[in-house]
């Protein structure tokens, strides 16, 4: 089978380049590299670059996609080839992931160095201890849904992913910023959160360091929403959905939530409780995917759906929004009929 090796020109300069991608580097065979802007492209002066690739597609993954092909059919030709990225073949590099669940060909990953590396040793941060999740900045709102621990983002290399960064979510008073660390130019610096996009002038090599996410459901509920919205774009089965189709989704889910509810002993473990959690997180979709179709149509959007159950529920508890009193659960449930038949009439009157 044809074969291409993935090396990575490390995080800087040719100073922290390994001996083994040094040592592949001096192996004659064709080579390529994603792209010269790096400063240890120089290393492989003679190899082709696909950075003319970046100007010809309309998206990240449609270029992803392009240069994995190319690599495929001269590896075929060649036998074997070599592939340079920067930093680190493994870590946030895709064409790398689509290498290697592509079966026409064998893939080989040489390890190296990351920018991850270099920042943990200047942020003095060990990731394991502190938790650290690593996200894509360019999938910001879909990767930090849910997360409140401390946070790497890289691939901050355009103002509108900056941007969109700073809109998804309001992680405090400032930011840490990282820029070409490693390198001559190095720059660290906080920066306010509401000043992120027009503060920092982004490049490849800028990353951000968030010590953690507020646990803000509103925030993680606006991500999850967009979720739904690239599913119903971007995914061929999700994009054929209907509410009809989506129905046995519906009392299937909910059947689930019934049953982990059923599985809660005296004492629930942390594994019934996760279940929950999770067959919850699976009901919520159905809700939202459902909202996600309503938009489309015009018919409602997930925004309006939570303020009619919201204002179902404060008009329903007259006595813990409004002046009545109830003390009793019976007396509670008296107020919610009362309420439900009031609803019904003011429905009917304008009809």
């Amino acid at each position: 089978m044809s074969r291409v090796v993935v090396i990575g020109l490390g995080p800087a300069g040719p100073d922290l380049v390994t001996r083994a991608t040094l040592a592949e580097i001096e192996v004659d065979r064709p080579r390529f590299v994603r792209t010269r802007r790096h400063r240890s492209a120089s290393l492989l002066s003679d190899a082709v670059s696909f950075d003319d690739l970046y100007e010809q597609a309309d998206s990240f993954d449609e270029l992803y996609r392009s240069i994995v092909e190319h690599l495929v059919l001269a590896a075929g030709e060649y036998g074997e080839v070599l592939y340079a990225v920067p930093g680190s073949p493994a870590v946030a590099e895709q064409t790398v992931e689509l290498l290697r669940s592509d079966g026409r060909i064998e893939t080989r990953v040489v390890p190296a160095l990351s920018f991850c590396d270099l920042t943990w040793t200047t942020l003095g941060v060990d990731p394991v201890a502190a938790g650290v999740s690593l996200i894509d900045g360019r999938r910001f709102s879909s990767e930090a849904s849910g997360r409140s621990g401390p946070l790497l983002v890289g691939q901050c290399d355009q103002r509108h992913v900056l941007s969109d960064i700073k809109l998804t979510v309001d992680v405090g008073p400032t930011v840490t910023v990282l820029q070409r660390l490693g390198g001559p130019d190095e720059a660290v610096f906080d920066v306010a959160w509401d000043e992120l996009d027009r503060r920092v002038e982004p490049d490849h090599l800028t990353s951000l360091w968030i010590p953690g996410l507020p646990s803000d459901a509103g925030s993680a509920l606006a991500a999850f929403e967009e979720v739904a919205r690239r599913l119903r774009i971007e995914c061929p089965w999700d994009r054929i959905q209907t509410h009809d189709s989506l129905r046995p989704f519906v009392l299937e889910e909910a059947a689930e939530v019934v049953e982990a509810i059923d599985a809660l002993g005296d004492e629930p473990t942390d594994t019934e409780i996760a279940a929950l959690e999770s067959e919850l997180g699976d009901l919520l979709f159905q809700v939202v995917i459902h909202a996600t179709l309503g938009a489309e149509t015009g018919w409602f959007d997930l925004a309006s759906v939570i303020r009619g159950i919201q204002d179902k529920l404060v008009g329903r508890h007259p006595h813990v929004f409004g002046d009545e009193t109830a003390t009793t659960p019976a007396e509670a449930a008296v107020l919610w009929r009362a309420a439900k038949a009031a609803e019904r009439a003011g429905a009917d009157d304008s009809d």
